[in-house]
């Protein structure tokens, strides 16, 4: 496995810099935010270290000098938006970068994008699954055309209120996983598998690398800390982030040596990275750097 992390923790930084990071840092690999320039409209949304909307021949052959030079490889192009939010507008907006990024990945000869499916929250999952059916085989379609693996995460996105009732990521358990694959069998549809969600959900975040060992394009490496003193105040049906908070690895509730392991027994060997989202690490540049050392360092006990 290819130990690396998500670029978009390092906002402000420009795309060689991000690289420098990794290679002083001694990181193999990073996942790289290609988000629209503009406004975020979330947390961790909104970095754009590769302009994939103006990425001509001679753009692509510096950023692959540059990752030659600094002997760090790009994992993916990292986009996650709501691909099938009920505003049209934005849902047909979210698509078209996508796509966007799509090509870049393949230009980049990456063939890999990270993103989320997406979701209606106001629909049922039958709905979703349904709208899935409508949007997503023409998509996948694009990328397989272009030899580009798209791994979903299986991040809920639904922490708070304005993510309510249902969130905006369909793919968040494996029964949904299954139906998904039964609607589009593509072999570049896969997953982007970040076990820290099954965490709060209470799921089992070992069992589901052995069954889709075959749909494992990426892994993330993050945690989460379950509070059970606010969970017995609130519920699990209360605001996820009223209960628990992201953390590096190491300093959550995940069982990274089980993790690990059971990623060796099915003989993963591509990228695995490091998605930094812990607010005791940020607020200037040396927190940043430094939860990245962090979890580098924490990490490598399981052989990277």
């Amino acid at each position: 496995m290819k130990l690396g992390f998500v670029s978009a923790i390092l906002d402000g930084w420009n795309f060689e810099e991000t690289l420098d990071v990794a290679a002083e840092l001694g990181y193999r690999c990073v996942e790289v935010a290609c988000w629209p320039r503009g406004k975020a409209e979330r947390r961790y949304a909104g970095v754009s270290h590769i302009d994939v909307e103006n990425l001509g021949d001679a753009e692509a052959a510096e950023i692959l000098d540059l990752c030659q030079a600094k002997g760090v490889e790009i994992s993916a192009l990292a986009y996650y938006p709501n691909p099938m939010d009920g505003d049209l507008a934005k849902r047909q907006a979210s698509i078209d970068h996508l796509k966007k990024v799509m090509a870049a990945s393949a230009k980049l000869g990456v063939g890999r994008v990270t993103t989320f499916i997406g979701r209606d929250q106001n629909k049922t999952i039958e709905e979703n699954l349904e709208l899935f059916r409508q949007l997503w085989p023409s998509i996948i379609a694009y990328a397989e055309s272009l030899g580009v693996q798209v791994a979903i995460e299986n991040c809920p996105m639904l922490f708070g209120r304005d993510q309510w009732p249902g969130g905006q990521n369909l793919a968040t358990s494996p029964r949904i996983w299954r139906e998904m694959y039964k609607i589009i069998p593509s072999p570049y549809f896969g997953l982007n598998f970040d076990p820290s969600h099954f965490v709060w959900q209470g799921m089992d975040y070992i069992r589901p690398l052995y069954e889709f060992k075959d749909r494992l394009f990426h892994v993330h490496f993050k945690d989460i800390k379950m509070f059970p003193d606010r969970l017995n105040e609130v519920g699990s049906l209360a605001y996820p982030l009223d209960y628990m908070v992201p953390k590096l690895p190491g300093l959550g509730d995940v069982k990274w040596a089980k993790f690990v392991s059971a990623l060796t027994d099915i003989g993963y060997d591509g990228y695995a990275c490091i998605e930094v989202e812990d607010r005791a690490f940020e607020g200037s540049k040396e927190k940043i750097l430094e939860g990245l050392r962090v979890s580098k360092r924490y990490m490598e006990q399981f052989g990277f």
